[in-house]
C-alpha cells in the first residue's frame, strides 16, 4: 500500500513539474491576432478613409524583445529598393506587453494616398505616396492571418496582410498560405503592398 502511494506521488510530482514546464513556455511565446472589427478599423470604415489593418500583439519579455514592422511594394513583379514605411521599435518598460498594431492607407487607390504604421504607444507620421493616375483597377485586401492567434518566432518573418491592385478584372481568391503562393500573386499583379513582421532578441542596455 506504501510503494502505491509513492509510485502516485511520483506520478503526480512529474505531471506537476511538467505542467509548469509547458505554462512556463507557452508564456514566453509572441502571439498576434487579427482584429478585423476593432474601433479603429469600424470607425475608418464609417468615414469612408480607407482600409486599416488592426492586430492585438501579445509580447512576452517586452524588455528583451525589438519589433520591426514594414510594408513592402512590388510593382509589375519588381520589389521598391526600400520599404513604403516603417516601424522599429521595442524593449519596453514593462516585462510582458501588449496592444495594438497594424497598417492604415488613407485613399489607397488615389494618386496621393498616405501610410501610416502603429503599434502600442508608438506610430509613424503618414507617408504621402504618389502614384500614377490609374483607371478601370481592381482591388482587392486581406489578412494573411485566421482568426485564431498565431505565434510569431524569434528572427522569422511573417506576413500579416495583403493589398494589391490590377488591371485585370478576373482576380483568383487570395491563397497566402504559403510563400510561393505570395510569390504566385505578386507575378499575377501590377502592385502589391505585402505588411511584414519581425520580432528579435535585443537587449540594448547592454550594447
Amino acid at each position: 500500500m506504501i510503494k502505491n502511494r509513492i509510485i502516485l506521488s511520483s506520478i503526480l510530482l512529474i505531471f506537476f513539474i511538467s505542467s509548469i514546464g509547458c505554462s512556463n513556455s507557452n508564456e514566453k511565446k509572441v502571439t498576434i491576432a487579427k482584429n478585423s472589427d476593432s474601433e479603429y478599423v469600424n470607425t475608418f470604415e464609417e468615414l469612408s478613409l480607407g482600409l486599416l489593418f488592426d492586430f492585438e500583439l501579445k509580447l512576452p519579455q517586452a524588455d528583451k524583445r525589438w519589433i520591426n514592422l514594414w510594408v513592402e511594394r512590388y510593382i509589375d513583379g519588381k520589389k521598391d529598393p526600400e520599404p513604403l514605411t516603417h516601424l522599429s521599435y521595442g524593449n519596453s518598460p514593462k516585462e510582458n506587453d501588449e496592444g495594438k498594431l497594424g497598417f492604415g492607407m488613407i485613399n489607397p487607390s488615389s494618386e496621393d494616398s498616405l501610410l501610416f504604421l502603429y503599434g502600442p504607444n508608438v506610430r509613424t507620421h503618414p507617408t504621402l505616396i504618389e502614384n500614377e493616375p490609374k483607371t478601370d483597377i481592381f482591388t482587392a485586401w486581406d489578412y494573411a492571418i485566421g482568426d485564431e492567434e498565431v505565434e510569431i518566432k524569434m528572427g522569422e518573418t511573417k506576413v500579416l496582410a495583403i493589398y494589391l491592385e490590377s488591371n485585370n478584372n478576373f482576380m483568383r481568391s487570395l491563397n497566402l498560405s504559403d510563400e510561393e503562393s505570395i510569390k504566385n500573386i505578386i507575378k499575377e499583379h501590377n502592385t502589391v503592398l505585402l505588411l511584414k513582421i519581425k520580432i528579435q532578441e535585443r537587449d540594448i542596455s547592454k550594447e
